[in-house]
């Protein structure tokens, strides 16, 4: 089991790093070295979440974004506070989500491009991630 968060394991399932997902991570942020743009990849498959940054931007540093976003989740109304975005943190402990893949690369403008993939993917409408 990995361990992305500490104090999410409580919340989080069991998640498994997965090199087939982690492949299709790393083929997408290489796609995107040119522009650097935080677009999705479209895949149906795998849940996704996406961060860039300057400097030293790890993959803890992404996650730590995307868990943040817990400060914006009830989960009673199963909704973000107004004009907030935490639709990556749900990702992140989606229930069914138990294999992770991500990749890092340097943009050519020289910021990093950070994806991780989840499978089977999770925020579905209408649906809470735990």
């Amino acid at each position: 089991m990995l361990t992305i968060v500490p104090g999410l394991k409580s919340v989080v399932g069991p998640l498994s790093w997965d090199e087939s997902v982690a492949n299709f991570a790393r083929n997408y942020v290489n796609s995107r070295l040119g522009d650097c743009n935080m677009v999705h990849s479209g895949n149906r498959q795998y849940g996704e979440n996406l961060a860039k940054g300057s400097g030293d931007f790890t993959g803890r540093a992404a996650v730590n974004l995307w868990v943040g976003e817990k400060a914006y989740y009830n989960y009673d109304s199963n909704s973000c506070a107004g004009g907030q975005v935490c639709g990556h943190y749900t990702q992140v402990v989606w229930r069914n989500s138990n294999r992770l893949g991500c990749a890092r690369a340097r943009c050519n403008n020289g910021w990093w491009f950070i994806s991780c993939n989840y499978a089977p993917p999770g925020n579905y409408v209408g649906q809470k991630p735990y």
